[in-house]
């Protein structure tokens, strides 16, 4: 087995949208072979501690195994949303970048 670190974006691309305060983050492995691994990496455990601070209260998965992806729903990451927060990026757009730096092991079999 590969122990190599390397980051998510060379496996899966994503896309997001918000409402509100909500976010939400589709991520799609580039090898539908890699889905049950991509389920492995993004469990909502780990979603939550990579956007704990932006003040995530929540994170739901919700498995797209015909899609070879998942959708994630976070909970209150927007710092007040688009008419709320102070920040540049109320409508989180770049939020899918941060998810895609996450650090993880390899695929199986993959070099």
């Amino acid at each position: 087995m590969n122990n190599d670190v390397t980051l998510l974006h060379r496996y899966a691309h994503a896309r997001a949208g918000d409402k509100g305060d909500r976010l939400n983050l589709a991520v799609f492995a580039h090898d539908t072979r890699h889905y049950a691994w991509l389920l492995e990496q993004l469990s909502e455990a780990r979603v939550m501690t990579l956007f704990h601070h932006r003040g995530v209260t929540a994170v739901r998965r919700y498995p797209m195994p015909n899609l070879g992806g998942v959708n994630l729903v976070l909970d209150d990451v927007l710092q007040g949303g688009v008419n709320g927060a102070l920040n540049l990026d109320g409508h989180g757009k770049t939020l899918s970048a941060l998810l895609l730096s996450l650090p993880v092991t390899p695929p199986p079999g993959v070099a």
